[in-house]
């Protein structure tokens, strides 16, 4: 899950036409200095750390993220339109949205050679879902039959079964999923990282495996140098449609954009996520048509630390003060100066180009207003110690903008806010997760499938994966378990689309704008592309001879 741009943590006949903001690049840069091809042709991206060991269950952010979309292949993925398509599956069917049924492609292997059967999902499946294995994306399993006997919420609690009770190997190439109850949207859940398939070499030792990991997608793992390269190389005996038009690439760690940016323009990276903040004003010039800007499904949030004393004592805060400092943030203004109109001030948690995205679902409370942001924020019982601070990775180009939002929220309200800046996107996580946040932390995130349940179940559903502030609310709990659980895809879409204008009242995080690609590529590559979920599509990018 790759919450924002540094995140999955980011660092559709679905509803919702995505052509706009799904695998597509920008046109002219399709254009750009089209010459002939190099099949084997080696290319690098820009890329960062990533925060963990490369196991598709425990990689939550898009450093990892990147990697696992070139070593391993999903059961289905999403055209642009939003429509299912299948990747390694055949089929995936349900006449209920409780029992699945999954009938896998024949004929396809792992790097290593071994063939990737119904048990090689079963199989990771039920590893990761373990609560002894401490990964990462466990709750994503939550849906299948049995997981609480698998995963115990009870604090030091050990399981009480080896494997999911939903799920059943019929077949080499067959295996059903039962859920605990109907999820209307779960085959799209599918298409995320978690459900990669895992050999039999990654048992023996799963620690090696994530340092050296082998999967099933285009690519296969080449090398690791810890925080300065990972190399993927061209997996031949692939048998995806989506073959790499290159012998491989290079996924080079920079502790700040601008740096990448100037080895962008000296020849020295060849393609770029983003372009920080001080090099927007000029990147479209210097590239030309090798300039990228393009919407993808993304929102930027200030997430609140519930957990962290200035928010629990002597009592919860009141959600009108997070109400009162949203309304205090002048989105317009800093998104067209500070941004240079890269952003586009957000209006609701569910980022655009996902069924059930709906405008305006936080009616006046993104609306800069300061005369209303004191008077909720005195409403709720005010800021405790009229201060705060909002925590960022100082690798991904966010200084700027917090020190804007903070002198919007100072000048509007009188609200003491600083930053409090981390060195880099490893270390903003480890406190993330290790609960060391004093105050609010910028967030953001990336959709794992195009359905407006994953920008609210999978965020503010206490237990969930992506909940990482602390967030926990009874009543929220009840209404999105009833999204899940409606009748239809199309009934839980808009169930879920009252829940979200619901938020206001919980105020979970603080809405901020929603995001944008501006990247750009090299001289000597062509046919780059980015995906709905913002980053380059690896395999697509041609390079020249």
């Amino acid at each position: 899950m790759r919450g924002a741009k540094s995140a999955k943590w980011v660092a559709g006949a679905i509803v919702v036409a995505l052509a706009a903001t799904a695998c597509g690049g920008n046109d002219k840069g399709d254009a750009a200095g089209k010459g002939e091809v190099d099949p084997n042709g080696i290319y690098s991206v820009e890329v960062g750390e990533p925060e963990k060991l490369l196991q598709p269950a425990d990689t939550m952010e898009s450093n990892g993220s990147i990697v696992m979309s070139g070593l391993f292949s999903q059961l289905v993925d999403y055209d642009a339109d939003g429509k299912l398509t299948m990747v390694n599956a055949e089929s995936v069917e349900s006449k209920d949205s409780k029992l699945w049924t999954v009938k896998l492609k024949p004929g396809w292997t792992f790097h290593d050679g071994t063939k990737v059967t119904a048990d090689s999902y079963v199989k990771a499946w039920n590893w990761a879902a373990n609560i002894n294995n401490k990964q990462g994306n466990a709750s994503w399993f939550a849906d299948i039959k049995g997981y609480e006997a698998l995963h115990p919420e009870a604090e030091g609690a050990k399981p009480t079964a080896e494997a999911l009770e939903g799920l059943k190997v019929v077949d080499e190439n067959t295996f059903t999923i039962e859920l605990a109850n109907a999820v209307p949207y779960f085959a799209y859940k599918l298409g995320y990282e978690v459900f990669s398939p895992l050999p039999e070499s990654f048992y023996k030792d799963p620690k090696a495996a994530g340092e050296k990991p082998v999967g099933n997608g285009p690519y296969k793992f080449k090398s690791w140098e810890h925080k300065k390269q990972i190399e993927l190389t061209r997996f031949d005996d692939y048998k995806g449609e989506n073959k790499a038009k290159n012998g491989g690439v290079i996924l080079k760690n920079y502790s700040t954009l601008e740096t990448a940016y100037e080895d962008l323009k000296s020849g020295n990276v060849d393609v770029l996520r983003q372009i920080g903040p001080k090099d927007l004003p000029v990147y479209r010039n210097d590239l030309g048509n090798r300039a990228v800007d393009q919407a993808y499904s993304a929102i930027q949030t200030l997430a609140i630390a519930f957990y962290a004393d200035q928010w629990k004592t002597p009592k919860p805060v009141d959600p009108k003060v997070i109400q009162g400092l949203s309304m205090a943030i002048d989105r317009d203004t800093i998104t067209k100066t500070v941004l240079q109109g890269t952003r586009e001030p957000a209006t609701g948690w569910v980022a655009k180009g996902v069924l059930g995205y709906t405008p305006n679902a936080t009616g006046d409370i993104t609306k800069f207003n300061p005369a209303k942001a004191k008077e909720l924020i005195a409403a709720g019982g005010g800021v405790p110690n009229n201060e705060i601070s909002i925590q960022f990775n100082s690798d991904g180009g966010h200084k700027e903008w917090v020190d804007a939002v903070c002198n919007s929220i100072t000048q509007a309200t009188g609200v003491k806010c600083t930053g409090d800046a981390k060195p880099d996107f490893q270390a903003d996580l480890q406190a993330r997760k290790t609960k060391q946040v004093k105050s609010i932390y910028r967030s953001g995130w990336v959709l794992d499938y195009p359905v407006n349940a994953n920008f609210i179940s999978d965020l503010f559903r206490t237990g969930a994966g992506g909940n990482q502030g602390g967030f926990s609310n009874p009543d929220l709990d009840a209404k999105i378990a009833a999204a899940d659980t409606a009748a239809s895809l199309d009934e839980s879409v808009k169930a879920y689309q009252a829940v979200e204008k619901d938020l206001v009242n919980y105020m979970p995080s603080i809405p901020l704008w929603y995001y944008k690609v501006n990247a750009g590529f090299s001289e000597k590559v062509q046919n780059v592309k980015y995906a709905q979920d913002g980053d380059p599509i690896l395999e697509g990018v041609e390079v020249k001879k």
